[in-house]
């Protein structure tokens, strides 16, 4: 699986292993209550675990939170299925993906953050509606959010990705791809969207459509194994209390928390400063609850997870039908308070 990375602007995305070292097993007996052990992609979305962290609120809360950067989504699942973390953190459609099952350690317990125009789908003014991409190549990297809008966008029109011609690409070559007018569209995400149509000279170059028309779909999700969230489910509350008052201090002190997030990405305070004001917003605590919804209930997050199971399956992304009951929990976000 892959997912958005993080970039070092203004032109490259560099992996975690360019970050920090590559998530390896952790030496040592299995984590006690007070630890959490997580391997996430090196995206701004998920910085509010820095912060929160920084800020003292995990120490505060007797937590000790192990975040290392993974992008790569096999390493993720292989070091859940080995029992050497306990938290994860990825977009809906990702979580879904293959070779998830039902029996797949992980099941979700809050959001983090949504996508608010950072993927989408660029193509030049012969292109008016993805109707028009029928018959005609389009370049995406697997698994990609914008990859999922764009399904979204055709079934509206009644197609599927099967009608078109669709070539595997990675996102960090989407300006040279583009330029190549063989290439109708380009299904990517910031910076090298805006940067592709910028240095385009195809006539017309645009935002064909982008998750600012699909709000709540791109959205990244936590989760937890299921067994330690039942036996240390305070633990899990004092997590999520501590990620949701850093995005709060996100909007309170802007300048201060890009500051704090900046150094754990390799990024100016600057730089992500205008990835929040364009690409991608957090999820409050009040967000987070409306999404999962009331305990023992069903939430917005369970509508639009079924609809993403369903393109996952139909696009040949997930090799199994999800039960959306079953892979959100809402026991233990509703216990947050403020």
């Amino acid at each position: 699986m892959t997912t958005r990375k993080t970039p070092t602007f203004p032109t490259v995305v560099k992996g975690a292993a360019a970050l920090l070292l590559a998530a390896t097993a952790w030496a040592g007996p299995a984590s006690s209550a007070e630890t959490i052990r997580m391997l996430a992609p090196t995206w701004l979305g998920f910085a509010p675990v820095h912060v929160a962290n920084d800020l003292g609120c995990f120490k505060e809360e007797g937590l000790e939170v192990d975040y290392k950067f993974e992008d790569d989504r096999t390493n993720v699942l292989a070091a859940y299925a080995r029992g050497d973390i306990e938290v994860d953190m990825r977009t809906v459609g990702e979580h879904q993906g293959r070779p998830r099952d039902a029996n797949t350690p992980g099941v979700i317990i809050g959001t983090i953050d949504e996508s608010v125009g950072g993927d989408g789908v660029i193509a030049d003014e012969a292109i008016k509606s993805v109707a028009d991409l029928k018959g005609k190549t389009v370049a995406a990297e697997p698994n990609i959010p914008a990859r999922l809008l764009l399904q979204l966008e055709l079934k509206k029109q009644g197609l599927k990705l099967s009608d078109l011609q669709v070539k595997d690409i990675a996102t960090a070559d989407t300006g040279a791809v583009f330029a190549d007018t063989s290439i109708a569209a380009v299904a990517t995400y910031e910076p090298f969207m805006t940067q592709a149509v910028k240095s385009s000279t195809r006539p017309g170059a645009k935002v064909l459509l982008s998750s600012k028309d699909y709000p709540g779909i791109i959205i990244d999700v936590i989760t937890a194994r299921k067994d330690d969230l039942a036996a240390n489910p305070k633990k899990y509350a004092s997590f999520l209390k501590c990620i949701y008052k850093a995005v709060d201090y996100s909007k309170a002190e802007p300048d201060k928390y890009a500051e704090m997030a900046a150094g754990h990405f390799g990024l100016t305070a600057q730089d992500v400063k205008d990835t929040l004001a364009t690409s991608l917003a957090y999820t409050s605590l009040s967000d987070a609850q409306a999404y999962l919804g009331k305990a023992g209930a069903r939430g917005k997050l369970h509508d639009i997870f079924d609809e993403v199971m369903q393109l996952n399956l139909d696009n040949g992304a997930a090799d199994n039908k999800l039960d959306s009951n079953q892979q959100i929990d809402n026991s233990v976000i509703n216990t947050v308070t403020p």
